[in-house]
């Protein structure tokens, strides 16, 4: 960890003082999950939070008890960093310097564990495929060990994990795995240089048939060059809808992850633009969601066309700690004069009512789209008022109740 630390910082020093690339440092452990600092191309800035950043033993990391908790944060992390990055624009490359997923026997695993963990891996290819973004993994530790001279700790507690299913990841996303080199500075401006400069392609399958198991493999040739080799994404695995509410309208566990994830966050997520407005009431907020980031279903004979969400709103003290969490489905339904199908765009107002509480010093709102997954966020600093709302024009507005 000290190592990939001093790594890191040195490729920074290297760097002028306006980085080429705006850019964010997270870190990552099984008590926390922080962002040391938001997008910046403030070099100063990046190596200052990395100065402040205290961190840890991983004593996890040696018990065998914690395989599972350490599975759960891999997947978790990166789908997290997925959803955040859905709605920004462009191609994002994410560098993952450290562990992976740890190194265990899978022949002992039941069939239901590996069933969940192939589902984990499909699930996190496809987040960060429609996130736009490249992951590599490189691995701090230098030279990889020998098993018969170390012995068998030293393979199963090495720090990259030695899972190739999280190795896996990077090449599936066309990204790679840096590993057996002692200049890990050298490979973290690798990384970033591969993903500078790149083309977007893009097709629509002739083959319908679906099947959530099967990955689509891609290959890509330049003709007429076959000394030219194109590095891209291996592939995608079939996917259906993303977390959704259960057809009873009870929240899945993966989606309840999701919300907590991206309420308890600083990160920014946009890919449901909103913007917070205050009521001028005292505590009485307007959330105004714009039509972009919205999915309105076909109307019916009996019924308007709807947008589902989840509104979720959790309140912090001056420590960060969260003091409550309100969440909420709700159905918003359009003016039957609007056209009962095709692409709408229609923005919404919520009106939402924040309980009083001395304590509370920071507001997060987040948005869940329930057709697409997609969420938005937007925070507020509870001791300075907010601007009041624009007058609406072309929006459906909807109370929400305490």
């Amino acid at each position: 960890m000290a190592f990939a630390r001093y790594s890191l910082k040195k490729w920074l020093d290297k760097q002028p003082a306006k980085l080429d690339t705006p850019t964010m440092l997270v870190s990552v452990s099984l008590e926390k999950f922080e962002v040391l600092h938001d997008y910046t191309q403030n070099k100063a800035e990046i190596l200052s939070a990395l100065d402040h950043h205290f961190v840890a033993f991983p004593w996890q990391a040696h018990q065998i008890a914690w395989v599972s908790e350490r599975y759960a944060l891999a997947f978790f992390t990166l789908r997290r960093v997925a959803e955040a990055t859905t709605g920004h624009p462009g191609h994002k490359t994410m560098i993952w310097i450290g562990r992976g997923l740890p190194n265990v026997d899978r022949s002992r695993f039941s069939i239901d564990d590996e069933g969940r963990i192939n589902t984990a891996v499909q699930e996190t290819v496809n987040e960060l495929r429609d996130a736009r973004v490249t992951l590599y993994t490189i691995d701090p530790a230098g030279l990889l060990v020998d098993p018969g001279v170390y012995g068998r700790d030293a393979a199963l507690f090495d720090p990259f994990g030695g899972e190739p299913n999280f190795q896996a990841l990077a090449t599936a996303t066309g990204g790679r795995n840096l590993y057996g080199r002692n200049d890990v500075d050298a490979e973290i401006g690798t990384s970033i240089r591969d993903g500078a400069s790149f083309y977007t392609l893009t097709y629509r399958p002739t083959d319908v048939v679906r099947d959530v198991r099967h990955f689509r493999k891609i290959e890509i040739a330049v003709a007429g060059r076959p000394d030219l080799k194109v590095v891209t994404r291996q592939g995608y695995f079939d996917s259906r809808a993303p977390a959704r509410l259960r057809p009873d309208g009870e929240v899945t566990k993966r989606l309840a992850s999701e919300l907590v994830g991206a309420g308890t966050s600083t990160m920014v997520y946009d890919a449901v633009p909103l913007t917070l407005l205050s009521s001028g009431a005292p505590g009485k907020y307007v959330i105004h969601i714009e039509g972009r980031g919205l999915y309105w279903t076909p109307a019916t004979d009996t019924q308007p066309r709807t947008a589902k969400l989840i509104l979720m709103v959790t309140t912090f003290d001056k420590k960060g700690k969260v003091l409550k969490s309100d969440a909420r489905a709700l159905v918003v339904s359009a003016a039957t004069t609007v056209p009962p199908t095709g692409r709408l765009d229609r923005a919404i107002n919520l009106d939402y009512q924040l309980p009083p509480n001395p304590k509370a010093v920071r507001a997060r709102f987040v948005v869940h789209v329930d057709a697409t997954g997609r969420m938005g966020t937007a925070d507020t600093d509870l001791t300075k008022p907010l601007p009041p709302p624009p007058a609406a024009t072309d929006t459906s507005h909807a109370p929400v109740s305490p």
